[in-house]
């Protein structure tokens, strides 16, 4: 009988201590970070949804370009540096390592307007087309990383701690599109 007392007591005690350790601010943004890795379906739904504002790219380009992000977030890797709470308050340092498209952005740029003749039209106006299609081509082909540090806050809702919006540069920083 002490055996079975014993068994329920360690049974309740690691299953409500396991509820906590997930509710932690650095398991919040691990969690976060790994539904990028993973592909999950509300990255995915933003991606989708960034993309349709876009209007230098035609549909094609698109999906062009969302493959290259999603191969962004599968390959991006991250390191939890370090995690300060003050009351309902938290930030987590983490620094991620994501290919470099900044660094293709800007060499595609020079590119163009060193031969800029490769990317006009007869009528003398750019063709934003083929210059994208350069471009996206590049990117594709990327092997350089970078690494980028965010300092990401968090809040506490009751027992819950909740991870505050990415901030632009935040989300350049995942895209790997931060200008340094």
């Amino acid at each position: 009988m002490k055996k079975i007392i014993a068994v329920i007591l360690l049974t309740l005690v690691f299953t409500g201590c396991g509820s906590n350790l997930m509710n932690t601010p650095t398991k919040k943004v691990e969690a976060m970070l790994n539904n990028y890795i993973t592909l999950d379906s509300k990255v995915i739904e933003d991606l989708d949804e960034t993309l349709l504002t876009e209007t230098i790219m035609n549909n094609d380009q698109k999906e062009h370009y969302k493959k290259i992000l999603k191969r962004q977030y599968q390959n991006l890797s991250y390191t939890i540096k370090d995690e300060t709470i003050d009351g309902d308050k938290a930030t987590v340092e983490v620094e991620i390592n994501v290919y470099d498209y900044y660094k293709i952005n800007k060499e595609s740029e020079a590119y163009l307007n060193n031969n800029i003749k490769d990317f006009t039209n007869e009528d003398g106006t750019k063709n934003l087309t083929k210059y994208n299609d350069y471009k996206l081509d590049n990117l594709d082909k990327a092997k350089d990383k970078i690494t980028y540090t965010l300092n990401l806050t968090l809040h506490k809702t009751s027992d819950n701690w909740v991870l505050d919006d990415l901030t632009d540069v935040e989300i350049s920083k995942i895209h790997g599109l931060y200008a340094y």
